[in-house]
């Protein structure tokens, strides 16, 4: 279990070693030999019996599909396998460096412009939500702005801040998109609850064993402006929980 939120998980081994491939692929476009002459590759079959050949295809394949990603509708396949093309036979490149890197800055620029639009919309209709929601009947509003509603009692006692939960839970968006669920993987989350989001520390020291809430979390007691996966920035979330157990006491236990 991580630290912020049951089932997303941090960036990858595997996405650090893409990135760095970007890296020797850039310097590789950037500083060719002045005196080379293009060259026509010469096709040969793909073998990937080795480690070495099954390390190069993997490394090929996943820059391609995470700046395929990184640019959406704007990616153009044939020109960023030719400048792979180009680099691996040693040619000058067609775009320069720094007309290159001007693009990458001005594109850059407009996808933290993008990200900022969509994380302004979020907080809006996430307010909004809540607001209406917060009218609705069997609806309790906490002080620091946690919404729940109790589908069922639990009849056990109730966590502390430190101690080791066992739940099942559902996450969605505001919109009805599952973006987690351990009912759906058939598998209870155990987490300590000083490691988790603070609408979730909060929600279940409310909870007695055995009891189910519907939990509505305003985006700065989950994940703010940060985005986590599926997850927009300034995103309220629902969950469903079912408290199942308290699997270890860690100093600051709660009563019945």
């Amino acid at each position: 279990m991580i630290h912020t939120l049951p089932g997303v998980t941090p960036g990858s081994a595997a996405r650090a070693l893409l990135t760095a491939a970007v890296l020797v692929l850039a310097v590789a476009c950037a500083e060719p030999p002045a005196a080379s002459e293009p060259q026509t590759a010469q096709p040969k079959p793909l073998d990937l019996d080795s480690d070495d050949a099954k390390a190069s295809y993997f490394v090929g394949y996943g820059v391609s599909d995470d700046w395929r990603q990184r640019l959406g509708d704007r990616f153009d396949a044939a020109a960023f396998e030719a400048g792979i093309t180009d680099a691996l036979g040693e040619v000058m490149p067609k775009v320069s460096q720094e007309e290159g890197g001007q693009i990458m800055q001005s594109l850059a620029q407009a996808a933290q412009e993008q990200a900022r639009k969509v994380a302004e919309e979020e907080l809006e209709k996430g307010r909004a939500f809540l607001v209406e929601n917060a009218t609705k009947d069997g609806i309790q509003v906490t002080d620091s702005g946690l919404q729940y509603e109790v589908l069922e009692a639990g009849d056990g006692p109730k966590p502390g801040p430190t101690d080791t939960v066992t739940t099942h839970y559902e996450g969605r968006l505001i919109d009805g998109t599952v973006f987690d669920s351990s009912i759906e993987r058939g598998q209870p989350a155990q987490f300590p609850l000083n490691r988790v989001i603070p609408g979730w520390t909060e929600a279940l020291q409310l909870m007695s064993t055995g009891a189910k809430y519907r939990l509505y979390i305003p985006s700065e007691l989950a994940y703010g402006q940060r985005p986590q996966g599926s997850i927009p920035p300034n995103s309220t979330l629902i969950f469903d929980v079912e408290l199942i157990s308290i699997d270890s006491a860690g100093g600051d236990g709660g009563g019945a």
